[in-house]
């Protein structure tokens, strides 16, 4: 079995603190993810302009929800931060731009791929100049109809073949009877291509299946505590959790072989003994 790329999905989970970005780096890569993804948004582009004054209650204190979204935001320093904190780490980082500001700014940064989260995949403009950079593209693939992804997939390779597509469940947190796992292997046999899951289930134990059924790439939010404020927290993973996740799919791995026929080797010693 080839060997998972695990994504430690930290978005916006650290609050607009670079000290939470780092401690959830440090975690990442010490349960052994192969990368930390973030979220890169302009928010004048990205807030709704009905929504852009809506009051709204924070940690920080009232303001408006455009407030809001800048005062979770990184900018070119915190990126520049990020960038060299993860190289010390050992670690690969990228992030999924909501527009084509935060694609733009993205480009500076030698990071292994692009993501495009569900919401934006309909997005014909930010998938096609992402698809036109000439990185690894991965999509993610909830709330969205079977015609949708076969468009943005059709629009891709208009550009590129590195193609990476999630089966998703945008709910936060996903229904587990709501998951259809059985649709990774609709996804590769339709698009022929690597596949992988985006879990926001509070399980772990769904992700290793996800791999057992062909996922290549897993996406798992990750956060400090469950119960800090923010939308994404509670359908996140927890430090432990995500040491967990990581050891199961390294287990199955190793357990998966290669469905041959044969004595292993630790079973002639017993063979010999049962049989003579």
């Amino acid at each position: 079995m080839k060997k998972t790329y695990i994504i430690a999905e930290i978005g916006i989970n650290h609050n607009g603190s670079l000290d939470t970005a780092k401690r959830l780096i440090d975690i990442s890569a010490a349960a052994g993810c192969d990368a930390v993804k973030f979220q890169k948004r302009n928010p004048d582009v990205c807030v709704p302009e009905h929504q852009k004054n809506i009051k709204r209650q924070t940690p920080w204190g009232e303001m408006t929800y455009l407030e809001y979204k800048y005062k979770v935001e990184f900018e070119q320093e915190e990126y520049d931060e990020i960038d060299n904190y993860c190289k010390q780490q050992n670690i690969s980082w990228s992030a999924s731009p909501w527009d084509l500001d935060s694609l733009k700014f993205l480009q500076q940064y030698d990071i292994p791929f692009i993501k495009i989260p569900s919401a934006m995949i309909t997005n014909v403009n930010l998938v096609a100049e992402a698809a036109k950079i000439g990185k690894k593209l991965i999509i993610s693939t909830g709330m969205s109809s079977e015609q949708e992804i076969d468009d943005c997939v059709f629009l891709i390779r208009q550009y590129t073949k590195d193609l990476a597509v999630l089966h998703c469940n945008s709910t936060y947190p996903a229904p587990i009877d709501e998951l259809n796992l059985s649709c990774i292997k609709t996804l590769k046999d339709r698009y022929d291509c690597e596949v992988g899951y985006s879990g926001h289930e509070f399980r772990l134990g769904t992700s290793v299946a996800a791999v057992y059924l062909g996922a290549s790439i897993i996406e798992r939010h990750v956060t400090l505590d469950r119960t800090m404020w923010g939308s994404d927290h509670m359908s996140s993973v927890e430090p432990q959790g995500l040491f967990k996740l990581v050891s199961g799919i390294r287990e199955l791995e190793k357990a998966y072989g290669d469905g041959k026929i044969y004595i292993s080797t630790s079973e002639f010693p017993v063979r010999r003994k049962l049989r003579g």
